[in-house]
């Protein structure tokens, strides 16, 4: 069954700096304006002491506390026609201070597809080489955590504990165990 509001108008009922309100029908939903999608890295760190993630913390009003995630940012933030790449290495860089040798895509995917037009490329970054401290641009005040892949899903618990939001992107790294 096809729903009936797929060929419906859509309406821009509010346009921010950053997102736009939009019905379509009885669906209301939000975007990114200026067609700005994010760039989300996977970055592992493969050394000799095993492979960690690069995860990091930052305060998210819309949650009221800090969420650990995937390390992130806009593409095209400021400058028109930025490749996603480009976005996802300098973003990896600002974040984290690493910077990777490769980017390799792993697709496009969305956020909460019910409610959210907004994408992201996911990007799992190669050959990483420390720069910097980290930390972001400005006030961000993100904090770096360089976590043991071993070790994820109990650092994971302590920080739910701690009260910590979790980004869903995390599924990622702890899917495979939650289904065995």
């Amino acid at each position: 069954m096809t729903d009936p509001d797929r060929n419906a108008p859509e309406e821009v009922m509010w346009t921010g700096r950053f997102i736009t309100a939009k019905k379509r029908g009885k669906w209301e939903y939000v975007g990114r304006a200026r067609g700005i999608h994010a760039a989300v890295i996977l970055a592992i760190d493969d050394t000799d002491d095993g492979p960690h993630v690069l995860l990091v913390d930052q305060y998210r009003v819309p949650l009221g506390r800090r969420c650990i995630e995937l390390p992130a940012g806009l593409v095209g933030d400021g400058e028109e026609g930025e490749e996603a790449g480009i976005a996802a290495a300098r973003e990896l860089e600002e974040e984290t201070g690493f910077r990777p040798h490769r980017l390799e895509s792993l697709g496009q995917f969305y956020i909460s597809p019910g409610m959210v037009s907004e994408s992201f490329t996911l990007f799992r970054a190669h050959g990483l080489e420390k720069t910097g401290a980290g930390g972001g641009v400005d006030e961000e005040d993100i904090h770096v955590h360089r976590v043991p892949l071993a070790t994820l899903p109990d650092q994971i618990a302590i920080w739910r504990e701690q009260g910590y939001a979790m980004d869903v992107k995390l599924l990622l790294l702890l899917g495979t165990g939650m289904v065995a």
